[in-house]
């Protein structure tokens, strides 16, 4: 999902390219979901459009990216790099975008185009009419808590330390609730609990002064230098645990961070968190019903293993048939003498006979 550091760069591209021309076309597509679940249409959005000049102080459309909504511009590449490596040559230069859902054209030259996408359809994208500069106060954003960049003046100590004295629930779960802090989602907040050195499923209300502190400094250090790259993660720094979530699983990957310290995900509710069960370490009480689900290990040298059979993909790769080899199954049970049975083809008389007995009870 789209946090912090990616709608900052979002915005970043619009102000850039988008903001004080004009509109000179535009189009969208009809979907229930995208638009229909906030109250409006794709022709109400294309007619709220055309016409129109971009500027700061007017709000025409509110973008909820979702899980995979993103706004393209012809011609840049506003999303990232890895973005770029998962699609192919001709998708990336393709106009319209796939799954756009509504795109417009500025007037001049050159013209900008613009397209919001989202192949998932759990974005939504709504008309609010009201200035720009007072778009925070009405519904959907008035119900989000403060920005941790924007808002210093409402996101302050004080205000955090409030809001972890009033509720009982994990530290990850507060992080997570919009309407205590916009912006933060599952790896923003797991790197900030990491930075932090607190267990991400501890409650909340039980942290003391000093940690409160350190966590509302690592708050505004996480959320300030990712929107300050602009969520390009090839520059964020090193020790930084986002540079290393993502192995999950994989085969051969070091569940340790650069500093020694080991990997582990913790699910509780179905929600996944990455830590460093060495570091981040408990110092009250936790949500119970935590499911540890260590990473990999770094494989050692392995000791000389005794002759076994080759896999039938290993018989493939060196052109030899596997057509003696048995199939193997992972059931623990099997029936009597059932290694006995030759799994040979029936013949095709066998098959005819069978295909009109079924005809004939399918007839009755």
């Amino acid at each position: 999902m789209p946090e912090i550091a990616e709608v900052a760069r979002i915005v970043h591209f619009l102000r850039l390219h988008v903001v004080g021309k004009q509109i000179a076309s535009a189009s969208a597509i009809d979907d229930k979901n995208v638009f229909g679940k906030v109250g409006t249409t794709g022709a109400e959005v294309e007619a709220a459009l055309k016409g129109k000049k971009q500027e700061v102080r007017e709000s025409i459309s509110v973008m909820h990216f979702g899980m995979t909504g993103w706004v393209h511009i012809k011609g840049e590449k506003t999303a990232y790099t890895n973005y770029y490596k998962k699609m192919k040559a001709e998708d990336i230069t393709q106009w319209p975008p796939k799954f756009w859902k509504f795109q417009f054209a500025t007037e001049g030259t050159p013209g900008v185009e613009v397209a919001f996408t989202d192949s998932r359809r759990f974005g939504r994208v709504r008309l609010v009419d009201c200035p720009g500069d007072e778009i925070r106060k009405h519904s959907p954003l008035v119900e989000n808590g403060p920005d941790p960049v924007v808002d210093l003046d409402r996101f302050t100590e004080e205000y955090l330390r409030g809001k972890m004295r009033a509720r009982h629930v994990p530290i990850k779960a507060l992080l997570l609730d919009q309407a205590m802090i916009s912006g933060i989602g599952n790896w923003v907040a797991d790197e900030t609990l990491y930075q932090a050195k607190l267990h991400p499923e501890q409650y909340c209300d039980e942290f003391d002064e000093s940690q409160i502190a350190n966590l509302y400094k690592n708050i505004r250090y996480v959320c300030q230098t990712s929107v300050d790259e602009l969520g390009d993660s090839d520059k964020f720094p090193e020790h930084w645990l986002f540079n290393y979530r993502w192995s999950k699983g994989a085969k051969g990957t070091a569940a340790k961070l650069p500093n020694g310290e080991k990997l582990a995900f913790i699910t509780v509710g179905g929600r996944t968190s990455c830590y460093a069960p060495g570091l981040q370490k408990k110092t009250g009480r936790t949500v119970p019903g935590i499911k540890e689900e260590p990473l990999k290990t770094e494989a050692a040298p392995e000791a000389p293993k005794k002759s076994r059979k080759k896999s039938t993909s290993e018989f493939w790769e060196e052109g030899d048939p596997p057509a003696k080899k048995k199939k193997r199954t992972t059931s623990t049970k099997l029936e009597p003498n059932a290694d006995k049975v030759k799994a040979e083809p029936a013949p095709d008389n066998d098959k005819l006979e069978l295909g009109q007995r079924r005809s004939t009870r399918l007839r009755k």
